[in-house]
This record gives C-alpha cells, sequence and structure tokens, in this order.
C-alpha cells in the first residue's frame, strides 16, 4: 500500500487583525480543521475561490507559517514549527513553486546562483559539485547549460517558471507544492509546464499538491482533488468522483461555472497530444 508523505489533522490557522483605540482585535479563521493525506507520488489538487485558504495552507505546508493547532505529518516526522524552528533537513521533504515566477526569482542574480543558493544554505557541498548539480538541473527541466550565466530578466515566462521548478528541485525534495503554478503562463506554454511536471513526477517520484482556480487543468493532472470553503474542507474524492458525482453543494456551484469538457478536449485546449 502506498504510504502518506503529508498528514494533515484537524489544522486551524487564526489571525488577529490590528486593534484600534476603540476595538479589539477580532480573531479571523483563515483555516478550519483541515485534514487530508497526501500519498507518495499522487498528486492532490487543491481547489477553491481566492481568499478560502489555500495559499494559507500552502505556506503551513512548505513550513513558512505555524498552524495555530492541528497535526501535521511530514515523512512520518509530526512537525510543529511553533514548538521547533524547522532544520534544513525538514525543509529538504517539500518545496513550493509560486504562481509568478519573476517575482519568486531574484533578479540580481545570475541563473546559477539561484539554483545553488538552497544548496549553499542547507548544505557544505564544495562549489564545483554545486555547479555541477546546478547544470544537470538546467537539463533536466528542458533549459541549457549557457543559460547558467544569465539573468531572470532575459527569459520567457515559461523558461522562468522552469527555472523557478529547478530551484525547488535542487535539494531532492519529495512532495512540491505547486500554487497556481501555470496561471499566469499562454495556455501553449501551460501545456509544456504540466508534461514537464509529469515528467518530473515519474522521474524522481514526487508528490504534488496542486493548487488551482482552473478547473480544466485540475480533470486534466490530478489525481484526487480537494474543495475548499472559507477555510474548511468541504468535499475530497478522486477526480472522476469530483468530476462526475460531486456531493456538496459548493461543488456543484463550482462545477457548474465551468464549461464541461471530457480529458480530450482539454487536452486539445492546452495543446496536449490527447494519444
Amino acid at each position: 500500500m502506498t504510504h502518506s508523505v503529508i498528514k494533515a489533522t484537524d489544522i486551524y490557522r487564526d489571525y488577529v487583525t490590528k486593534a484600534t483605540m476603540f476595538k479589539k482585535g477580532d480573531v479571523v479563521h483563515a483555516l478550519k480543521g483541515v485534514s487530508f493525506e497526501l500519498k507518495k507520488g499522487e498528486t492532490l489538487a487543491l481547489v477553491g475561490e481566492s481568499g478560502c485558504g489555500k495559499s494559507t495552507l500552502a505556506r503551513i505546508l512548505t513550513l513558512i507559517d505555524a498552524q495555530t493547532s492541528g497535526e501535521l505529518e511530514i515523512d512520518g516526522q509530526k512537525i510543529d514549527i511553533r514548538e521547533n524552528p524547522p532544520t534544513s533537513e525538514m525543509r529538504q521533504h517539500v518545496q513550493i513553486v509560486f504562481q509568478n515566477p519573476y517575482g519568486s526569482l531574484n533578479p540580481r542574480q545570475k541563473v546559477g546562483e539561484i539554483l545553488e543558493e538552497p544548496l549553499i544554505i542547507n548544505t557544505k557541498m564544495p562549489a564545483e559539485e554545486r555547479r555541477e548539480l546546478a547544470m544537470a538541473m538546467l537539463l533536466k527541466v528542458g533549459l541549457d547549460a549557457v543559460h547558467y550565466g544569465r539573468y531572470p530578466h532575459m527569459f520567457s515566462g515559461g523558461q522562468r517558471q522552469r527555472i523557478a521548478i529547478a530551484r525547488a528541485l535542487m535539494m531532492r525534495p519529495d512532495i512540491l507544492v505547486l500554487d497556481e503554478p501555470v496561471s499566469a503562463l499562454d495556455l501553449s506554454v501551460q501545456a509544456q509546464i504540466l508534461n514537464l511536471l509529469a515528467d518530473l513526477q515519474d522521474e524522481f517520484n514526487l508528490s504534488y499538491i496542486f493548487i488551482s482556480h482552473d478547473l480544466s487543468v485540475v480533470k486534466y493532472i490530478a489525481d484526487r482533488v480537494m474543495v475548499m470553503y472559507f477555510g474548511e474542507i468541504v468535499e475530497q474524492n478522486t477526480r472522476d468522483e469530483i468530476f462526475n458525482n460531486p456531493q456538496h453543494d459548493y461543488t456543484k456551484t463550482l462545477l457548474a461555472a465551468t464549461p464541461r469538457a471530457s480529458i480530450d478536449a482539454i487536452k486539445k485546449r492546452l495543446g496536449v497530444d490527447a494519444a
């Protein structure tokens, strides 16, 4: 049986709004008892409207923010960064790829420096070995060794997202959290990045949390789907069950707002070979 690489149990995340002279700060419940498991090698999609808590959950899973309460296990290890700051070993397991690749890449760093930075921070690897790994990763994501010495502004949006994916993989994580990774890209480029992600998943046996508002992309790439509404997971099931037999009213509303399409039609829209 495939084991779980992430297990979240009753995760809450609260924020307190700023107090004023006349009013105490209010508590905002961004996440309300979120529970799920991510299996090894699968793609679990997280869908919902803007502001529903998707990115808040992503920040907790990638150890950027702490949960207010609840249990988080990554690769069988219980993690609570309120009590123990995340170590480099913890961070090695899970990495994130953001929606806007240009915003997440330091414009003052060359691509080689961007890729090597996680290794500099988290390992004692010698410079020559870091360079070799960065060069090899560029090739893995469909770029070329000549790109090592160039700056982010010299690349297209799709190429920059390939660089962001390469950086996320430099520490050889087990899990990638993909936060709207193709929503800022043209359709033809979306298809290329989705195909790249599928190839990398097979090669490195990766598990994906795929956050998206584009249900056609979710239908194309996901194994299972979680639907989030105002900080709660209101439904989770296999991709086919969610799309063909939704149970929750909110899921039905989301699907009703999305044009019906078969997988082959989605592949055609994305420019992917339907065979």
